[in-house]
């Protein structure tokens, strides 16, 4: 049986599935490299996806599913940082990105210094877009010609969430290319990570699926809000209902593709937690680090399951 592991986008929210992935290697006593035969991860869950596949010197895991949490907790507001100038230039993110990138290119270049795709140790599917040619883009380790991608690199074009971060140009088998966040069409690439498994592993069609959201959104957006927006009032809204509806559409897809045995969808209400995507605040990652605690409560049944089918 060949296993998959899916982890959503969700900006700060990555945190939930960091967290759920630290107590499943907590209880196998294992790497999640070692549980898994394809990662697939957009935005934040394709960095952790990449930290999760990432070898150190001598072929083991370099990090932890708790070391790459800790990112979220201590460099969080490093990566969200804006300075007074850019918030007054950019009037909040609608003529320019909110962010500079600087802070995100810092933690990335920290994190994963020169490693390209070709050295994780997990085949890894990075999502993203690619503005010039208007097209998906699937960064995929184990294919020769995005071998010498660095990690880095993806991560910054995977994250480059529209309205947040401007586009990244990164070479992709010495092509320029000038990529975006893989959310804008695919915020939970469950879906295309179980058809890649079918490809590239065809002699074992018994498949299983774990995938990790980052808090499911319950804000509303209320009919007298939003019967008088413009294009302007509904950029960020417009983007979470995108990311949101099409995570949930590929949840509903495979429940009924895959047997429940095969398929676990772990995802939570964020009742308390903030959904903004950069809301790195102290206050806040502590309530998302609640919120992941009460997720791992609540399924600590599909857990005991996992565990032992992955171990």
């Amino acid at each position: 049986m060949k296993k998959i592991l899916s982890i959503d986008g969700g900006g700060i929210r990555g945190i939930i599935p960091a967290l759920v992935l630290a107590e499943i290697e907590k209880r196998t006593q294992k790497p999640i490299s070692q549980c898994f035969d394809l990662f697939a991860g957009t935005s934040t869950g394709a960095i952790l996806s990449l930290g999760l596949a990432k070898a150190d010197h001598i072929g083991r895991a370099e990090y932890s599913a708790a070391e790459l949490a800790e990112i979220y907790a201590q460099r969080g507001r490093e990566i969200f940082a804006r300075s007074l100038w850019k918030g007054f230039a950019s009037v909040g993110g609608l003529l320019d990105e909110r962010y500079s990138a600087v802070g995100l290119e810092t933690v990335l270049a920290d994190y994963f210094e020169n490693t390209d795709l070709a050295k994780c140790l997990v085949k890894t599917m990075i999502t993203t877009y690619d503005l010039e040619k208007r097209e998906p883009l699937f960064l995929k380790s184990w294919r020769a010609e995005h071998a010498d991608v660095l990690m880095r690199d993806a991560g910054r074009a995977t994250a480059a969430a529209p309205t947040y971060f401007e586009p990244a140009k990164i070479l992709v088998n010495a092509e320029p290319r000038v990529l975006v966040d893989g959310g804008i069409f695919i915020n939970n690439p469950a879906m295309s990570a179980y058809a890649e498994a079918r490809r590239i592993f065809p002699d074992d069609p018994d498949i299983f699926v774990l995938s990790l959201g980052t808090g499911e959104l319950v804000r509303p957006i209320g009919y007298q809000e939003a019967k008088h927006w413009g294009k302007v009032e509904w950029v960020l809204p417009l983007l979470n209902c995108m990311f949101d509806g099409m995570a949930d559409a590929v949840d509903y897809q495979l429940n009924n593709l895959l047997e429940p045995a095969r398929y676990f969808r772990l995802q939570h209400n964020l009742s308390y937690a903030s959904d903004d995507l950069d809301n790195a605040s102290q206050g806040n990652v502590c309530l998302l680090q609640q919120e992941a605690a009460r997720l791992i409560q609540k399924h600590h049944l599909d857990l005991d399951k996992i565990c032992e089918l992955i171990s």
